[in-house]
C-alpha cells in the first residue's frame, strides 16, 4: 500500500522532472539567457508558486540538473573501482554526446559559462578523489596535487569542447581511450 509520503515524493519528482524538461526544451529553442520562469512554468504546465516551492530561480533549476550529472558521474567513477583513474571520463563523453545540442546552446550564454564552470568543478572533485584514493599518488604536497587536478581537468574540458565543436564524430569510447592514454603517462603522479 502506498503511503501519503510516497505519493507526495512521486509528485515532487514528476514536477521537478517536468520543469527540467521544460528548461532544456526552451534552451534548445532560444538559448538560456532569454528563457523566463514564466515560460518554464507554461511549458511544464505548472504554476509559478509551484516552481518557487522547488527552485529559487531558473539558475537554481539549472544547477539542480547539474547536481544530477554530478551524481551520475560519481556513481560511474565509484563503479569503476579503485585503481581505475578517470572513471567519469566515458560517462561524461557519452552524456555530452547525448546532449550535444544543449551543450552548444549553453556555450553561447551567460548561463552556459556558469554550467561549464560547474562541470569543471564536478570533474575537479572526481579527479581529486582519484588522486586521494590511489596510494601511489598520495602526496602531502597539496600544491602539486592541485596542479595535477587542474592539468587533467583543463585538458579534459579542452578535448571535450573540441570534440563537441567538431560534431562529436568519434565515438565516446574512443575519446575516452585517447584521453586516458594521453594523461595517464604522469599526470596522476603527484610526487616528484
Amino acid at each position: 500500500m502506498e503511503t501519503a509520503k510516497q505519493k507526495v515524493d512521486r509528485r515532487v519528482a514528476r514536477t521537478r522532472a517536468a520543469l527540467h524538461r521544460a528548461l532544456i526544451s526552451l534552451i534548445l529553442k532560444k538559448g538560456y539567457d532569454p528563457v523566463t520562469v514564466e515560460e518554464i512554468c507554461e511549458a511544464a504546465n505548472v504554476g509559478r508558486s509551484t516552481f518557487y516551492l522547488h527552485y529559487a530561480s531558473k539558475d537554481d533549476l539549472k544547477q539542480h540538473g547539474l547536481d544530477g550529472l554530478r551524481r551520475q558521474l560519481a556513481d560511474t567513477a565509484a563503479r569503476a573501482g579503485q585503481g581505475e583513474t578517470f572513471g567519469f571520463s566515458l560517462a561524461m563523453f557519452e552524456h555530452a554526446r547525448d546532449h550535444i545540442d544543449l551543450y552548444r546552446a549553453l556555450a553561447d550564454s551567460r548561463g552556459g559559462a556558469v554550467a561549464l564552470g560547474t562541470i569543471r568543478e564536478i570533474l575537479s572533485d572526481l579527479v581529486r578523489d582519484d588522486l586521494t584514493a590511489d596510494p601511489a599518488n598520495r602526496s602531502s604536497d597539496t600544491i602539486l596535487r592541485e596542479f595535477a587536478v587542474q592539468y587533467v581537468v583543463g585538458a579534459y574540458m579542452a578535448v571535450l569542447t573540441w570534440w563537441l565543436d567538431g560534431g562529436a564524430k568519434l565515438p565516446p569510447h574512443q575519446m575516452d581511450a585517447m584521453f586516458r592514454r594521453m594523461v595517464s603517462g604522469g599526470a596522476m603522479t603527484t610526487h616528484p
